[in-house]
């Protein structure tokens, strides 16, 4: 994004007075290389290849904020692949791992992470130090640093399965796990800030896991951690937290955790997302990503775009899908969408 892009972003987020309401998408790997027409394993480990790509989508859809802008990431493998799970890519997707602590007993003997030498990790600082210059000395800026959230990582490590019934069965070593992975998530996230440089003032940590518990489960397992991740970096960075999975049992204490914008599904109306919230959070979407971005029409997508500024009435909305961009998203909806955003006068 541009910086005069990322100042909108960030008065809306923290719902300053004046805020217009900006167009944005979470666009990553599972879009990118099919849209553009390259291999997945081209757009992973050809840094000309990624530079370009990411180029192109910047400007082709200048209007609309991609979100976190510049990232580097390998699907959903970084951090599991600093774990040792065992990863598997492919040329047309992106890529899966296979869970590695066999038993949740075992959680308390993992050493720690360290983001600079460990897996993937290692890889994604040293493309984030070495495009750094040439990304803002194309007009662009690098203002938000991302990780997949403490249970995400919880989960690729059991199994959703396994760690799903962790939480009742061993609910001690499940802390002891969820511990771990949140002491992961922060240094990560630190370690992306130090080699990116001045330019980042926000977080983004995508955790949908959360999205599978009832509310007593997320008070326990689940907002002390965001909270410690929220509480390790200034008060004055924007933190967005997605997760399109179910968020209804807890939409009234996240706000607690230190977050400013949740980017939540669409099938979350967003009026009953508003009154659960209460004003305390910018809410990011909420457009069908599936069914309307990929499959619908323009028309479709300026209806539903339109529909969800009607009813946020331009008050703590951030117009976006309700999640990520799925792959397969036309450029025609990417418009639509935007165009819905400027004829409500509050584009970005």
């Amino acid at each position: 994004m541009r910086p005069e892009q990322w100042e909108s972003f960030k008065k809306a987020a923290k719902r300053a007075p004046g805020a217009t309401t900006p167009v944005a998408l979470l666009v990553d790997s599972p879009w990118i290389p099919g849209y553009i027409g390259v291999s997945h394993l081209d757009y992973y480990l050809d840094p000309e290849i990624w530079f370009q790509a990411n180029l192109r989508i910047l400007r082709e859809f200048s209007e609309v904020i991609l979100f976190p802008s510049w990232w580097v990431e390998y699907g959903m493998a970084t951090e599991p692949s600093a774990y040792g799970n065992r990863i598997h890519f492919w040329p047309d997707q992106p890529p899966a791992q296979s869970p590695v602590l066999a038993r949740i007993e075992d959680a308390g003997t993992l050493p720690a992470i360290n983001p600079h030498t460990d897996g993937l990790m290692a890889l994604v600082l040293h493309r984030y130090r070495m495009q750094r210059t040439r990304i803002l000395d194309a007009g662009y800026t690098m203002p938000v640093v991302a990780a997949r959230g403490p249970l995400c990582i919880a989960a690729f490590l059991r199994g959703v399965s396994e760690f799903m019934l962790d939480l009742a069965d061993n609910p001690g070593a499940v802390h002891t796990l969820l511990d771990h992975t949140t002491q992961t998530v922060i240094a990560w996230l630190k370690a992306q800030a130090e080699a990116i440089g001045d330019t980042v003032e926000g977080l983004l940590v995508l955790d949908d896991i959360v999205g599978f518990l009832p509310a007593r489960a997320y008070r326990e397992f689940a907002h002390p951690y965001l909270k410690r991740i929220c509480d390790a970096f200034p008060r004055g960075w924007v933190k967005v937290y997605h997760n399109d999975a179910n968020v209804r049992p807890f939409l009234g204490e996240l706000s607690e955790t230190g977050f400013d914008v949740l980017n939540w599904s669409h099938k979350l109306d967003v009026l009953e997302a508003m009154a659960k919230t209460g004003g305390r959070l910018c809410l990011m979407g909420n457009v069908p990503p599936l069914e309307v971005g990929v499959r619908g029409t323009p028309e479709m997508v300026r209806e539903h775009a339109r529909d969800v500024l009607t009813k946020a009435q331009g008050k703590g909305i951030i117009l976006s899908v309700g999640g990520g961009v799925s792959p397969g998203m036309p450029k025609e909806n990417i418009l639509a969408l935007c165009s819905a955003g400027e004829a409500s006068g509050n584009g970005a």
